[in-house]
């Protein structure tokens, strides 16, 4: 596969290569301009255990301290424009604005999301409806077993229905208490933090609910289709 066909995949190698040789407890300065912290190896976290018994830490994974913009082309980052829907396999679709994401229950929650690029945010904090209650109000069919989120520019993540009806999965609008800046997809974006951090897509378009599986854009592009970060599932 030539690197000139798919220049976004040859930025995130660039970027993979330059966080492997960064030595930890550094500043770097990263690829687009910005500074971001390592933490030192020592890092108490990089220590811990989940409640479900794995690392806190994946393999392979440094700790940040803040979210990195991942590239991606912009999609309208305006509230005014924005168009939830939710749809597919389902007896109720929903075509939600922004004011109507907002009315829906919120939650807030503390976790942690982890690039395949090699870094990792620890503790970071969001806001947003969760995926299993969008779900709920659409009457979702039984026989749906894939996820498909849909963004800006035709982009798609496929998750497992299991994870993406997960309480930590949301569409999220807020980072940190604030909204989502440029960077990060707004003004909604999903956040699916038990994957790597590709398949939260940003600037959301669409959920849609589908019996069979759907490959998305990194997937189809040699990137593995699950993306579980403790198993290191980098790469199809």
């Amino acid at each position: 596969m030539a690197s000139d066909q798919f220049p976004e995949l040859e930025r995130v190698i660039r970027r993979r290569t330059f966080l492997r040789f960064a030595a930890t407890g550094t500043v770097l300065t990263a690829l687009g301009g910005g500074t971001y912290v390592l933490a030192s190896t020592d890092d108490p976290r990089a220590k811990e255990r989940r409640p479900d018994g794995r690392p806190r830490l994946p393999p392979g994974q440094r700790i940040l301290d803040a979210l990195k913009p991942m590239g991606g082309e912009p999609g309208d980052p305006s509230p005014s424009a924005f168009r939830l829907r939710v749809h597919g396999a389902c007896d109720n679709p929903l075509n939600l604005d922004f004011a109507a994401l907002l009315a829906l229950p919120q939650t807030e929650q503390t976790c942690d999301v982890h690039c395949v690029t090699g870094w990792s945010v620890l503790g970071s904090k969001w806001t947003g409806v969760r995926v299993a209650e969008l779900a709920k109000l659409a009457k979702v069919h039984d026989s749906a077993r894939h996820v498909i989120f849909e963004a800006a520019h035709g982009y798609t993540a496929n998750v497992r229905i299991a994870e993406a009806l997960a309480p930590t999965v949301l569409v999220a609008h807020k980072y940190e208490g604030n909204p989502l800046t440029r960077p990060h997809g707004p003004p909604a974006r999903a956040l699916v933090p038990d994957l790597y951090f590709w398949k939260s897509a940003k600037w959301l378009t669409g959920i849609r609910f589908v019996k069979n599986d759907q490959p998305g854009y990194w997937e189809t592009r040699g990137y593995h289709n699950h993306a579980d970060p403790w198993n290191a599932e980098r790469y199809g």
